[in-house]
């Protein structure tokens, strides 16, 4: 990670603190395409820590122990140091309590990683509820991979055993995300230019096929309700869709090119989206329209070159837990922390061939992919105020429309809604 250079409106801002590394093991012979890490993924509930090595090899590692081997080695940590072979049998439910390092080949090129955890209160959409090969306990947890060939497996992360193969798809399959309320729901988002629903509580039973995308189709998230998912797209894309009854809400406007990454802020309210035009657009995805911008080339691009290539490309976007901060990783070798209500990042860190990048479960870390490697830092801290609090709270239940209903002062009404 060499050093990299800084806009002027950048030369102060703080870099960030590495926390730690974990560096695949190379061969000689060891090609560089194929090596790209498209994905990393953090557990639900902080558990385990997922990454593509590259080429077909998916990595699992428990969270804490992989801190524990930062403070103990330094930051760096070859990836396969310490590793375990799984074994081949079925390993009883003691292994569960004891989180375990893992290496799964998928057998193919691995371009997307989601975690799924089932929560057993919840009650599952699957129709045919007679007849399971699976039976999904309240401590379940699961990986799905997304391949180059169009396949999606999904591995019991405790055992590391391949429980479904998901065989529909007929181009790469570039993104996946589970439904956050614990039904199990998978959506994927592939080259194909359709997006995928499926029930793995009903043994990865199709639901759905969203048509839409005129292009690939490169992300896709869940709102924290799990009613609404965006997905993005090539040529501008921006979609969202009412997931009660499949059906799309609206187009959001205003990018100028491929839009690559997405993702719902921790309450709802927000959206932000990244697009190779070198922005990173927060919509209020209730109504449709930009709240902010943070832009990664100054001055901003005009349309038609902002369609074009340049190296300020970014490649994937992340909302912080806390509902104030967004990191963004782009092409100029470098990764930026955002706050919502500044114009200008607050922390940066380098990193050359960034491809993807994530905050951690308690949003204190943020982990980025680059070459079969990954990269730590430690995010931005600080205490949130009283008023964002409450503002988390209630727009959690609440959408734009109800909220500017509310008999309560417009200043309120602007700050509820994200416009102050």
């Amino acid at each position: 990670m060499a050093s990299f250079p800084l806009s002027v409106n950048e030369k102060l801002i703080a870099r960030s603190r590495t926390v730690g590394e974990l560096l695949a093991p190379t061969s000689p012979f060891d090609k560089k395409c194929g090596r790209e890490n498209w994905t990393v993924a953090f557990a639900p509930d902080g558990s385990y820590f997922a990454w593509s090595q590259g080429h077909r090899i998916v990595k699992l590692v428990p969270w804490s122990q992989c801190l524990n081997n930062f403070l103990l080695h330094g930051t760096k940590n070859v990836a396969n140091s310490i590793s375990t072979r799984l074994p081949r049998q079925n390993s009883d439910s003691g292994q569960k309590n004891k989180p375990c390092e893992h290496i799964i080949d998928c057998g193919d090129i691995v371009w997307s990683l989601a975690f799924g955890s089932s929560v057993p209160e919840k009650q599952s959409r699957c129709v045919n509820i007679e007849w399971h090969r699976f039976k999904f306990g309240q401590d379940q947890l699961l990986l799905a991979t997304g391949l180059n060939n169009g396949r999606i497996k999904i591995w019991d992360v405790y055992t590391g055993k391949l429980l479904l193969n998901l065989m529909d798809h007929t181009e790469v399959v570039r993104d996946l995300t589970f439904a956050p309320d614990g039904s199990l729901i998978l959506v994927s988002a592939s080259r194909d230019k359709t997006l995928r629903v499926w029930d793995l509580k009903d043994d990865g039973n199709m639901m759905k096929v969203l048509r839409g995308h005129q292009n690939w189709v490169y992300g896709c998230a869940f709102a924290p309700d799990s009613s609404i998912l965006c997905s993005v797209g090539a040529s501008k894309a921006v979609f969202l869709w009412d997931m009660d009854k499949y059906s799309m809400i609206r187009k959001l406007e205003g990018h100028h090119n491929d839009v690559v990454a997405c993702e719902f802020s921790p309450d709802g309210a927000l959206l932000a989206t990244a697009s190779y035009d070198t922005r990173v657009y927060v919509w209020d995805p209730h109504i449709g329209v930009i709240l902010m911008e943070f832009g990664h080339l100054f001055p901003p691009p005009t349309p038609i070159f902002a369609g074009g290539a340049n190296d300020r490309w970014v490649r994937s976007v992340s909302f912080s837990h806390d509902g104030l901060h967004i990191a963004s990783l782009a092409d100029d070798k470098m990764v930026r922390f955002w706050r919502i209500d500044e114009e200008y990042p607050v922390q940066v860190a380098p990193l050359n061939n960034g491809l993807c990048c994530t905050f951690s479960t308690d949003g204190s870390v943020l982990a980025a992919g680059q070459d079969g490697s990954v990269y730590f830092w430690a995010t931005p801290r600080q205490v949130s105020s009283l008023q964002h609090l409450c503002r988390m709270a209630i727009r959690r239940v609440m959408p734009t429309s109800q909220v500017k209903n509310l008999p309560i002062p417009s200043k309120v009404v602007e700050f509820l809604c994200y416009q102050i």
